[in-house]
């Protein structure tokens, strides 16, 4: 009991107290309860280690050969035995990533928490008293060896001495992220501009005298060529006796500061860490600013500083040196290096620059390699590297989407072709025409993708299921189908070529440099399933272990599970019930799945019937307003499924349910989308009214758009979240209400194009969006996939045709032709596209298409923007800072930069269609230097993509690309002065070469 005095309380502290402990203390004063929580820190000082270097230099020479002592000691300076990291590295990488290395922090500290109650007579009392138990969940990713950093942030350790879970130690990388900068030219596109082109050697430089250059002197100044970021990395190093360390280098050639980090530990994980810094440098320094690359026909001023470290002024001369780096032999006189010695006087602790103007020539695009050296009396330095010269010309491939539907014949114009003779410096490389006269047939392709899906869910279980029973009704629909697909597993093997494969020759960026070489390889291998899936022995066994493992998933109550062990779900079991309509209606059922169908639908439909009186009893019970209510989505998916099922009679208790929501849906279709508005439509014309369904149709017709080659859609076209929000599926139903309720072939031929034509420039994403998509366009309407249409397509005085199998592909009737670049005459340019009828009139309004393509070489300043239904627009801004603020000022023709501003890229992309796998590649001018530098993915305005860079271009990879218009933007800075060529934007759809585009090639003029 303590009355107006102090008490002092002693608390010895020993080892075992390390990370400190907690003292809790209360008292009661005028019947109030108050506590109080202290915590005594005691460090972990015996786990430190000192590490000390006995010989070390900051500053050194490039180049040097170093030998460094460290020295190691414990925390009372005691020797120790321990094994130390060391590493060192360009500290200029930093500013990109920083890497630092941290102490692992295994030895845990106090952190208290303790509740002591006084409302029981302080009888009880509530705490923590040790960790807390963490289960480890098993992880996916594989983890290879990282550096150290320890997690202390998973221990919980509450008012005793520390209780480590091992489980929970967890490693982190400190990983530095590359800087991707190789040469932006494709390697296909350079293999081709070398052919018919003879290099201009030389084996003296007329325009220099011999006697200018003090080559004598060159030899004896040290030209440094090592630019390594990285000096040593050395694991494994362990003390001696003594307990010191050493270890020896060879420190690269690079003039910059270095980070040194070493980390040391002994077996009773004791650690100690240092970072130091080291400046490579020389008392006379030339330091190049040499650019990424160069491009034929730039000339530029080849820049270097001279710094001066001495105390005293000197007096030197520079020299630029040019050779070719595949022969090492002199080009000068080649690249006008007219001035390659330059005089400099640069004061005491200070930097002069000097310059060498250079014009590079044409017909010289492969390495260079360059030296600058510098000299005042006894002092000297150089350095020597190398960079791309890229060409100036770039093989530009304009296309011409052929869209045609029906018969008849079609007239196109390929307007540059026609005026191509107008430029001296195009060189033709060829001209290709591809056509498809029966793309129905990719519809077929797409069936594998249902019975390949590696999660066995009750969706895609039945989806297998379905895809096997669809495949069998087309297999045995026509002797002609059985004969094509005998055709793919045999003759026409690239038939069941990716998509993402077809055409690389054809495509601005090789397959395998893309992001979606695993996509490419998916496809393929779902379209080289279709040898399995048409195998009607196979087909037979996958229908019955289909179905066994389908009515595995449906439980006692009717209703199927979406996985497993899960509960049932009513939209998972109303969509299969539906499913189980389609083949119902087709008479698709194989052979003996009828009756173990309708083991599926004795349960399943009742279970429905059931959720329907739910959602009735639902509405009672909460006194909604039942004249005003408007059905859900889930009330009208029901509609339509039960409308394939009217032999299966709704129970009496759900059929004041089936009626209400029946009228409602009849009342209230104009708030519906237009998805369900198709199911309304369907399910009361198959409940016998007829005006309501005609009605809902008139509507649809009125707000769709109708184009000639995409066919009939909608404006909102855009994908949800949730499964009601579905283009795919929604055209797929619609066609079938078209189809059934009007009979209208021409807008369901009009529907059935704009899915095909989504499928020329996309992927059907989910088993759910193929299978209806496949359902809609196989066996809904005209069955196209019995056309074998003849098309002759007539480019000038050159003839392509698809009649004689020799050439066209079984099923789609693919064909291809390639004129050589010497045979193409601006004739060509004007192209006719003729459909007939063979043997058997065509069914339907079915619509074909192809392309044509023509590819050449042409200056990059002299190419002029393309037209397609993607359009690129590109334009520089510099920025000014004013006293508003910075202000963007567009850089016109003729108008002058200059070194140090800083330019924004703004390029404009418009499309007019949806599509994915979208490669589009910037160019720019080699006295242009990018800041954003690390190549990430990015979210701007809805739209992911990955954008990367490289020393030539910055590159955008769109996964899915939706209609509409975008702009990007992205800084760089002026660095050279000189005009250069700024190249062009390209744009191509990997899924669909034929849509691409590209902007006009321009030149900037830069100044100091």
């Amino acid at each position: 009991q303590l009355n107006g005095e102090k008490r002092n309380f002693d608390f010895p502290t020993t080892e075992s107290d390390r990370g400190g402990y907690g003292v809790n203390y209360f008292f009661v004063k005028n019947n109030r309860f108050y506590q109080f929580n202290d915590v005594i820190k005691v460090p972990w000082t015996s786990k430190e280690l000192k590490i000390e270097y006995a010989t070390f230099r900051d500053k050194t020479l490039p180049g040097s050969e170093e030998k460094w002592k460290v020295k190691i000691t414990g925390y009372k300076n005691e020797k120790v035995a321990a094994e130390m990291l060391a590493s060192m590295y360009d500290a200029s990488l930093d500013q990109f990533q920083p890497h630092t290395w941290n102490t692992p922090t295994i030895w845990a500290y106090y952190s208290n928490y303790e509740v002591w109650s006084g409302n029981y007579n302080f009888s009880l009392v509530q705490s923590n008293q040790r960790a807390h138990q963490v289960h480890a969940t098993k992880s996916l990713v594989k983890n290879y060896d990282q550096l150290f950093s320890l997690h202390p942030s998973r221990l919980m350790i509450f008012n005793v001495a520390p209780r480590i879970v091992k489980d929970e130690e967890m490693m982190d990388a400190n990983n530095l992220q590359e800087v991707e900068v190789t040469a932006g030219i494709g390697m296909v596109a350079r293999q081709r501009q070398r052919k018919n082109i003879e290099y201009l050697t030389t084996d003296t430089t007329a325009l220099i005298p011999k006697e200018e250059r003090p080559a004598q002197q060159a030899r004896q100044v040290q030209i440094r060529k090592n630019f390594n970021e990285t000096a040593f990395f050395f694991p494994d190093l362990h003390t001696d006796s003594a307990g010191a360390i050493e270890f020896s280098f060879t420190i690269p050639e690079a003039l910059t500061k270095w980070k040194l980090q070493t980390l040391a530990q002994t077996k009773e994980l004791a650690f100690g860490l240092s970072t130091k810094e080291v400046v490579t440098q020389k008392q006379l320094m030339v330091q190049p600013n040499a650019p990424r690359f160069l491009r034929e026909g730039d000339r530029m001023e080849l820049s270097a500083k001279i710094v001066n470290l001495t105390d005293k002024e000197f007096t030197g001369q520079a020299q630029l040196q040019l050779f070719d780096a595949t022969t090492n032999q002199s080009i000068d006189g080649w690249f006008q290096n007219m001035f390659p010695n330059q005089y400099f006087t640069v004061a005491a602790g200070a930097s002069e620059a000097v310059k060498f103007p250079i014009q590079v020539p044409y017909l010289f695009n492969k390495a260079l390699s360059w030296k600058i050296i510098a000299r005042a009396g006894d002092f000297g330095d150089g350095e020597e590297d190398a960079m791309p010269v890229l060409t100036n010309k770039a093989l530009v491939t304009e296309t011409l989407p052929l869209n045609m539907r029906g018969t008849g014949t079609k007239n196109f114009k390929l307007d540059k072709l026609l005026n191509s003779s107008s430029s001296e410096t195009l060189q033709h490389y060829g001209l290709t025409v591809e056509y498809t006269s029966n793309p129905a047939w990719y519809a077929v392709q797409s069936l594998p993708y249902l019975m390949e899906y590696p999660y066995e869910c009750a969706e895609q279980m039945w989806n297998r299921y379905y895809a096997n029973s669809l495949a069998a009704m087309i297999a045995n629909s026509s002797p002609r189908i059985k004969e094509i697909f005998e055709k793919w597993k045999t003759k026409d093997t690239s038939a069941l070529l990716s998509n993402l494969q077809k055409n690389q020759e054809l495509k601005s960026v090789l397959l395998e440099e893309t992001p979606w070489v695993m996509e490419a390889k998916s496809e393929d291998q779902q379209k080289k399933n279709i040898a399995l899936l048409f195998d009607m022995v196979k087909m037979s066994s996958e229908l019955s272990n289909s179905f066994e493992k389908l009515k595995q998933l449906q439980s006692e109550n009717g209703g199927f599970v979406w996985f497993a062990g899960g509960p049932d779900d009513r939209f998972i079991t109303q969509y299969i019930v539906a499913g189980i309509g389609h083949l119902k209606k087709l008479k698709a059922f194989a052979s003996g799945q009828e009756a173990k169908l309708k083991q599926i639908l004795a349960s399943a439909i009742p279970y429905l019937d059931k959720k329907l009186k739910e959602d009735y009893d639902r509405l009672n019970r909460s006194k909604t307003d039942l004249k005003k209510y408007v059905p859900d989505n889930s009330n009208i998916q029901y509609l339509y499924m039960r409308s394939f099922f009217p032999d299966f009679p709704i129970a009496k208790v759900s059929q004041p349910a089936y009626n209400y929501f029946k009228k409602q849906s009849q009342l209230n279709w104009t708030k519906q989308s237009k998805y369900m508005q198709g199911m309304i439509a369907l399910a009361l014309f198959r409940a016998g009214d007829i005006k309501t369904p005609t009605d809902i149709l008139r509507s649809l017709k009125e707000t769709a758009i109708v184009n000639e080659e995409l066919g009939m859609y909608w404006k909102d076209q855009s994908n949800g979240w949730f499964w009601y929000q579905a283009p795919i599926e929604r055209q797929s139903l619609l066609i079938e209400a078209f189809q059934e309720i009007t009979r209208d072939q021409k807008t369901v031929d009009d529907l059935k194009t704009w899915l095909l034509k989504n499928k020329q420039t996309t992927d059907w994403k989910t088993t759910k969006a193929t299978a209806e998509a496949c359902y809609a366009l196989l066996l809904q309407g005209t069955n196209w996939l019995t056309n074998e249409p003849n098309v002759e397509i007539k480019l000038g005085g050159v003839s392509v045709s698809s009649s004689g199998a020799s050439q066209a592909e079984a099923g789609t009737g693919y064909v291809k032709k390639t004129i050589e670049g010497g045979k193409v005459t601006p004739a060509m340019a004007n192209i006719s596209v003729t459909v007939e009828s063979s043997k058997v009139p065509l069914q339907g309004d079915s619509g074909s298409w192809g392309a044509v393509y023509w590819q050449y070489f042409e200056n990059l300043d002299k190419i002029t923007t393309s037209s397609t239904p993607l359009k690129l627009s590109k334009k520089l801004f510099v920025e000014k800072n004013t006293d508003r603020g910075p202000v963007l000022m567009p850089v016109n023709d003729g108008d002058e930069l200059h070194v140090g501003d800083k330019i924004r890229v703004r390029i404009e992309l418009r499309v007019d269609r949806d599509m994915e796998y979208v490669h589009m590649k910037d160019m720019r001018a080699s006295c242009l230097e990018p800041v954003d530098v690390l190549s990430e993915y990015k979210w701007q305005d809805g739209l992911g993509y990955y954008e990367t860079t490289k020393d030539a271009s910055t590159n955008f990879f769109f996964n899915s690309l939706r209609k509409g218009t975008f702009v990007f933007e992205y800084p760089l800075f002026v660095t050279h002065t000189g005009n250069f060529s700024n190249g062009i934007t390209s744009i191509q759809c990997m899924y669909a070469p034929e849509f691409s585009s590209h902007s006009e090639g321009v030149r900037i003029s830069v100044s100091e």
